[in-house]
Order: C-alpha cells, then sequence, then structure tokens
C-alpha cells in the first residue's frame, strides 16, 4: 500500500487491541478505534496523535449492530476507504463446570467474540468488497483449537471465531479480500491475570509454554500487522498460532 493505511480495531482500549492500535500508530497509519468507555477512548485517540498518526475514536458496542455500522460509516466518513480491519474486541466471561453454564452466561461471551466478530466483519467486508480491497484480522485464541476445563464458554466461541474465519474467507476471496486470524497463547493482560488469578496456577501454567513464558501484547501486535499487512497477499482463511510452542505437541 502505498498510501499510510486506514486501519480499524475494535475492542482496542486494553491489552492486545492497545498494543494493535500503538503499534499501527508508530507506523504513521490512520486509525480508527473503538470501544465502550469513551474517556479511555478518546485519551488513547490522543496518544496516538502524539505518536503522528491520523486517529478517531468512535464508541461501540459490537453486539450491537447499529454501533458497528455507525462504526465502520464514521471510518468511511473520515478517511474515504477501509483498508485493514482488526477485530479484538471480546471477554473472556464468567469461567465454571459446564454444569454450571447458564444461557446469560453464554450469552455475555457469545455476543462479545462470536457476534461481535460476525457483524464486525459484516460491515466491514461491505466496504472492502467493493473497493476489491482489504485484509482483517480477526483474534483467536490458542483456546480456538483445544479444550479446556471450566472455559467452555471462551473455549468455544473461539472456535466460532476460527470458523467465521474460515468461512468469510472463502466467501471475500473473488473480491481480492483477505481475512485471517491470529491465535495468541497466554499473553502478559489483565485478561489473562483474571483468567488465572491463582499465581501458583499461572506459573505452573506458564511453565507448560515450551518457551517458559508469557507472550507481550506488543508480540501478538507485530504478528496482526504482518497478517494484515501486503507481506501476507496470499495468505487468506489462516490462522496463525502465536503461542510460544503452547499447541506444538
Amino acid at each position: 500500500m502505498s498510501h499510510q493505511p486506514v486501519v480499524l480495531i475494535t475492542g482496542a482500549l486494553t491489552g492486545i487491541g492497545r498494543a494493535i492500535a500503538l503499534a499501527y500508530a508508530h507506523e504513521k497509519a490512520r486509525v480508527v478505534i473503538s470501544g465502550r468507555r469513551d474517556e479511555a477512548g478518546r485519551a488513547l485517540a490522543d496518544e496516538l496523535r502524539e505518536l503522528g498518526a491520523q486517529a478517531e475514536f468512535v464508541h461501540a458496542d459490537v453486539s450491537k449492530e447499529e454501533d458497528v455500522r455507525t462504526l465502520v460509516e464514521r471510518t468511511i466518513d473520515r478517511f474515504g476507504r477501509l483498508d485493514i480491519a482488526v477485530n479484538a474486541a471480546g471477554t473472556e466471561g464468567e469461567g465454571g463446570p459446564v454444569t454450571e453454564v447458564t444461557p446469560e452466561r453464554y450469552a455475555a461471551v457469545f455476543d462479545a467474540n462470536v457476534l461481535g466478530t460476525l457483524l464486525a466483519m459484516k460491515h466491514e467486508l461491505r466496504v472492502m468488497t467493493a473497493q476489491g480491497s482489504g485484509s482483517i484480522v480477526n483474534i483467536s485464541s490458542t483456546m480456538g483449537t483445544r479444550g479446556a476445563p471450566n472455559a467452555s464458554l471462551y473455549v468455544a466461541s473461539k472456535h466460532a471465531v476460527e470458523g467465521l474465519t474460515r468461512s468469510a474467507a472463502l466467501e471475500a476471496a473473488p473480491f481480492g479480500v483477505r481475512v485471517n486470524a491470529v491465535a495468541p497463547g497466554p499473553i502478559q493482560t489483565a485478561m489473562l491475570d483474571r483468567f488465572m488469578p491463582d499465581p501458583g496456577r499461572k506459573a505452573a501454567s506458564l511453565a507448560g509454554v515450551p518457551l517458559k513464558r508469557a507472550g507481550t501484547p506488543e508480540e501478538i501486535a507485530d504478528a496482526v500487522r504482518f497478517v494484515g499487512s501486503d507481506q501476507a497477499s496470499f495468505m487468506t482463511g489462516e490462522v496463525l498460532r502465536v503461542n510460544g510452542g503452547r499447541t506444538a505437541a
């Protein structure tokens, strides 16, 4: 892309999404960030502008179609196109055994992780297919390909994200649009600490990573930038696993 790409990032206010926004800002991209906390969103947009990016925050709850439609429309109104979309909005939800799952817990996880990704792609793809170009990167997880006790909803939601990614990629390919996913392993974020509040359990889990550590949000941002870029121009419908060797065995 000879021009500075227009990048839309959902779930941009914390953790991996925030690291992705900062990475694109360092490249002087034109960035639209979204999330549900307005004050934090405006503060991050200011930070991105200080790094030399053109940046705008748009309030959006990705589980609400009107919010998502407005988010994409605002992006086009501001920058005239959409080159890269990173769908990072998601939640770990409330853990527990399958026998304790409730429809409310299910909805909380699936509305954010699955419906949110689906609605985002729906409106991003409408723009990109009309352009005849574009790249979507969804954020999955190591849990998108394996099971985990007491995390059935999160696991199932990330399996669903990977299925959506592959299906959307096949629909978008004739239009020159790519759809992929990046699947992080354990990354040092607030979500990881919520997922494993017990330091002993966390240490034991990380000891099971062949590289013997958690990843950093910046390492995932680097992977996302590669997958989203023209350097990965022949890659679509794929899931890039960045997990310190967790799924190698």
